[in-house]
């Protein structure tokens, strides 16, 4: 039942049947998703794109004042109640309610209950004024229906409030229907329709995981609803892309493409939702958008803001990546001569005799400084350099590009640790010149990038170093005091895998994302763009921005590393070659029993998953993948430390044995294989 039918219902004065279309409303149909299993009931994605509240919460101290659906009614000036839908939604909000007398029914949104209230939560920016609030105007006794326009489509949140503004003493209003139509991830039918999956013995770190799926579906948004700045309220009808759906920053705000934050939100909408499309359009918005010096925007339109030179770069980045996991030639081949004289644009700012990077586009994440020979933009330059290479390659270019590329990345290499290492500390300075700050972005990518080699002293020195930033909620940020930033923690997570220490990461992962997944005033379901180290939700406040408190977004996809690192890196599988023709599967045990992931690619299932037995005397591996591809396993050492026998597909192999320290590393074609690792 399309629920325009259930307006006329209710206009005509028969709102006692709004219960019984509540029920027609609901979806139960198969989930749909590539990998069935009791995983699924951690999906936060609702079953419908009708969804409803789930209690009323009162607005003087927030208390649920009972269930919904249920009766309600608002009585005098100013009087409100809180409907909270449990989890995050967005989209257009539709409440159907019998009035008394005259006056206006109020509604404002919030994404955190401690901003609950007769204003909504700020996404219009931090220099315009408040969004506040919307308005159903009634101007006699009736019944009534309001449904938000395209414009003031919220993006996010979980709180609706509703209130009533009227001069009459003897005003009312009884609700009698509230619904919220889905806007996010449009062209899918069924929301819960993931083609990846992850499971294992901390439930902290499935939802974890999940929360990080659904923070991607709901940054995926229709291309007609970017924001806009307004001198107040919000305005939600901006031109965003091409095409149907693309992938956003944030679902109640920026909601613009930001090819940074696809550093870490592509990578885990690949292992999760699977929902490439909108990286697509993402990504082709920027070069539709390439300035004539072939740099790219800051920030896709309809901000379109300038000068960032990691930025730049991040679009590059996002090219191999969406490549890498749908082989899309056609994409690449389209943009191309784009993608090579952007290459040029930004190398050209290295600079002899130090063969760094000068940085001149200052535009960045958040940090506070940025400049010269910022450590961080050479990373991120060295990772563009190798795979930029890598794109040459496939793309079978004859004039020598991936070579050039590749020396340009082993000099830069060099560079980068002769000019920018602090051997007295054994961590990367923020800069060439300066000696005392040793940020987090650029340490964490140094090892996630290859700039030193995982099982070298740096690394291990690196990954040691950064856990001196930690504090009990969170890593906090050298290069933004004060601030704790999962999108830059999730390079650190990624970091600390890649350098063997999986117990480190997953303490992080549990210290700042366990912290927001458990808080009482979050969205429960999201992951959240930032938050100060006192555990307040005033991102980027202490260093003197003039952000309103409530502006910070409860739903950004920069901040989803864990969902990508714990199938990459806990179970181990990843793709190395173009939709998994080749792959990888290194599983790393950390403290967990158990841990199983899987994902789809144009090839076909990609799954894989192990159990430790026997106080760490004992292992089994698992894996079923594409017939075809070649894959490359790393078995680890057994946890008990001791050496040990393998058996592989029920075979016993006297050659084949697992070292103490060092595990296995052999190569296998597809299909479907199982080893067990028993202590000798």
């Amino acid at each position: 039942m399309h629920f325009s039918h259930i307006f006329t219902i209710i206009s005509l004065g028969l709102a006692v049947h709004a219960q019984t279309c509540w029920e027609n409303l609901i979806c139960t149909g198969p989930l749909d998703t590539a990998f069935p299993g009791q995983w699924e009931a951690n999906i936060f994605a609702p079953d419908c794109r009708t969804v409803f509240p789930v209690s009323i919460l009162s607005l003087a101290n927030a208390s649920v004042i009972s269930k919904w659906p249920g009766s309600a009614q608002i009585s005098g000036n100013g009087s409100a109640l809180v409907f909270d839908f449990g989890k995050e939604v967005g989209g257009l909000a539709t409440v159907s309610y019998a009035a008394q007398g005259s006056g206006a029914l109020g509604l404002a949104f919030s994404e955190a209950k401690n901003w609950i209230g007769l204003w909504s939560d700020s996404s219009n920016g931090r220099f315009q004024a408040g969004d506040g609030a919307i308005y159903s105007n009634f101007s006699a006794s009736g019944n009534y229906s309001y449904t938000t326009d395209k414009a003031h489509l919220r993006g996010g949140f979980r709180y609706l409030t509703l209130f009533l503004i009227t001069n009459e003493t003897a005003s009312t209003i009884d609700i009698n229907y509230v619904s919220v139509e889905i806007g996010f991830q449009p062209t899918w039918s069924n929301l819960r329709a993931y083609s990846g999956y992850f499971d294992c013995s901390d439930e902290d770190l499935n939802k974890i995981w999940y929360s990080g799926a659904y923070t991607l579906q709901t940054n995926s948004v229709p291309v007609d609803t970017g924001r806009i700045f307004e001198a107040s309220g919000w305005n939600n009808s901006g031109a965003l892309s091409n095409g149907s759906t693309v992938i956003v920053d944030g679902a109640k705000r920026d909601r613009a493409v930001w090819p940074g934050d696809m550093g870490i939100a592509v990578p885990a909408t690949f292992v999760s939702i699977g929902d490439l499309d909108s990286v697509k359009n993402a990504l082709q918005t920027m070069y539709d958008h390439q300035n004539k010096d072939w740099s790219f925007p800051e920030a896709g339109p309809p901000l379109l803001q300038q000068g960032s030179d990691t930025y730049h770069m991040w679009t590059m980045i996002g090219t191999y990546n969406y490549l890498l996991y749908t082989n899309d030639t056609e994409f690449l081949d389209k943009n191309w001569d784009r993608y090579t004289h952007a290459m040029e644009y930004i190398y050209g700012k290295v600079h002899q005799p130090s063969g760094l990077l000068n940085v001149t586009g200052v535009r960045d994440w958040a940090r506070w400084q940025q400049g010269f020979n910022n450590s961080e933009t050479n990373m991120i330059l060295y990772h563009t350099l190798i795979t930029g290479a890598e794109l040459a390659t496939w793309q079978e270019d004859t004039t020598g590009l991936a070579q050039t590329y590749t020396s340009r990345a082993t000099n830069l290499s060099t560079a980068i640790n002769k000019y920018c290492w602090d051997t007295s500390y054994g961590a990367f300075k923020d800069n060439a010149t300066d000696t005392n700050l040793h940020p987090q972005d650029a340490n964490s990518m140094a090892i996630y990038f290859g700039v030193v080699a995982p099982s070298s002293a740096s690394a291990q020195s690196i990954s040691s170093r950064l856990t001196h930033n930690w504090t009990p909620i969170g890593a906090e940020s050298p290069e933004l005091p004060n601030n704790i930033s999962p999108f830059i923690s999730s390079f650190e997570i990624n970091a600390h895998f890649v350098a063997g220490q999986a117990t480190r990461a997953l303490d992080l992962i549990r210290r700042s994302w366990g912290w927001y997944l458990h808080h009482p005033n979050g969205t429960g379901s999201t992951v959240i763009e930032g938050y100060l180290t006192n555990g307040s939700f005033a991102y980027r406040n202490s260093r003197g921005y003039s952000y309103d408190e409530s502006y910070v977004s409860h739903s950004h996809g920069w901040s989803a590393g864990p969902t990508s690192a714990l199938t990459s890196y806990i179970v181990g599988l990843a793709v190395s070659g173009r939709v998994g023709s080749t792959w990888t599967l290194k599983p790393q045990f950390g403290d967990l029993e158990y841990a199983q992931a899987g994902f789809v690619t144009s090839l076909g299932k990609f799954s894989a998953g192990w159990n430790v037995t026997g106080d760490g005397r004992a292992y089994s591996v698992w894996w079923k993948v594409p017939e075809g591809t070649v894959g490359k396993v790393t078995l680890p050492p057994l946890p008990s430390g001791k050496t040990g026998k393998i058996t592989i597909d029920g075979k016993s192999f006297k050659n084949k044995s697992i070292r103490k320290k060092e595990g296995l590393t052999f190569e296998i074609g597809g299909g479907n294989h199982s080893i067990i690792v028993v202590s000798k």
